[in-house]
């Protein structure tokens, strides 16, 4: 038999961030089972013409600034050209990992054509999560999360899901675990982006010293797993080797471990329910014996607290609290603000919000509504 016959057409939209550069990896490994049929970029067009030039899809689509002067692939914009490719009848599977909001639209045009969406975009569920899931329910297609800690729990639910009483997410800590709130009021952006385990883009990085990227999967989680949140716990394990873990209702606690390898839910989002051969070596059992665990701090991580909130209020609140943190982060990446000025202006905007529908255009208006209310805060700082 031919082998190209079981071969599946990836769609990786965000291919030249992180996530978007492991699932390279994982199809560079296995060439006989993948093939790269489709990328995006928002703007870096530079990386993007290596990869077409290593790779050869048939699409290309530039969701921001640039442009590609070449004639051998198909090159389509923004979230229309994603759209396409998602519902495209050669696409087998849709990587979701770009950045913002733009993500919705590829997830839903996939799910409507009963594609397996694998998601790495967190904006997706946590700003349009009731939207998604209503989509999945009328939808043959899937819906498989790429980040690590939702993808620990998916493979443990698939077990134990009649027996799950609580979903803890693991967190580590981020690189601000242990200072105090005085201390953080002095930070350096420099001293933010060093995250002791993880290798990730700024933004996320920032997410993780607030402990709102593990707010932001908590939502996810609800979304994805249909716990209400008082069943979604969150602990601290700053060797990030369990990813996730299930309480069972007979008081047994079961948990995912792995190295701390994005490569590692990429690739079992792609080949489930497979599993195929890894390049990532298993921990070792001797080093298992240092794993150390403590309970989130609110006071000092607030924003996490928030997140909570706001997926128990819905109504568009997990979405106006995800819009306003995306400008209040990009404004200390630029270097406008501090870093405490972010849960300032996240607070600010969200306490003026009065709830919406949660239908898709209502919720894409509470987002930019945010947004704008965000940057007339941020400016307010400056």
């Amino acid at each position: 038999m031919n082998s190209d016959i079981c071969r599946k057409k990836i769609a990786l939209f965000g291919a030249t961030g992180s996530i978007g550069r492991n699932t390279l990896d994982v199809i560079r490994r296995f060439p006989d089972r993948f093939e790269l049929f489709a990328v995006s970029c928002h703007s870096n067009t530079a990386a993007l013409e290596a990869i077409i030039d290593e790779f050869r899809p048939k699409y290309a689509v530039i969701t921001g600034e640039g442009s590609l002067k070449r004639t051998d692939i198909n090159v389509l914009r923004g979230k229309e050209g994603l759209e396409e490719v998602a519902a495209h009848h050669e696409a087998d599977i849709v990587l979701i990992a770009t950045l913002g909001t733009v993500g919705i639209f590829p997830t839903l045009a996939g799910l409507r054509a009963c594609k397996r969406i694998a998601l790495a975009n967190k904006e997706t569920l946590v700003a349009f999560g009731s939207v998604v899931v209503k989509e999945l329910e009328n939808s043959r297609g899937e819906l498989i999360p790429v980040d690590s800690e939702h993808s620990a729990l998916f493979q443990l639910l698939l077990s134990w899901k009649d027996d799950a009483e609580t979903l803890i997410l693991t967190a580590s800590g981020g690189p601000l675990r242990k200072l105090s709130r005085e201390e953080m009021e002095r930070v350096k952006l420099a001293d933010v982006l060093r995250h002791p385990t993880w290798n990730m883009g700024r933004k996320i990085t920032v997410d993780s010293a607030t402990l709102m990227n593990k707010g932001l999967e908590v939502i996810e989680a609800h979304w994805l797993f249909r716990f209400p949140p008082d069943r979604i716990e969150v602990v601290i394990h700053p060797q990030s080797i369990i990813h996730g873990l299930l309480r069972l209702r007979d008081g047994a606690l079961v948990a995912h471990m792995s190295t701390p390898d994005m490569k590692v839910p990429i690739q079992y989002a792609l080949t489930y329910p497979e599993r195929l051969p890894s390049e990532v070596r298993s921990p070792d059992l001797p080093d298992l014996a240092a794993l150390t665990f403590e309970p989130p701090d609110f006071d000092r991580f607030p924003l996490l607290k928030l997140a909570y909130e706001a997926i128990n209020r819905r109504k568009g609140y997990p979405a106006v609290m995800n819009a306003a943190n995306d400008v209040a982060v990009r404004a200390f990446l630029d270097g406008k603000i501090g870093f405490l000025d972010i849960e300032k202006t996240v607070f600010a905007v969200v306490n003026e919000f009065r709830g919406t529908d949660e239908d898709l255009d209502a919720l894409i208006e509470a987002d930019l509504w945010a947004r704008k209310r965000a940057g007339e805060v941020v400016d307010s700082l400056v």
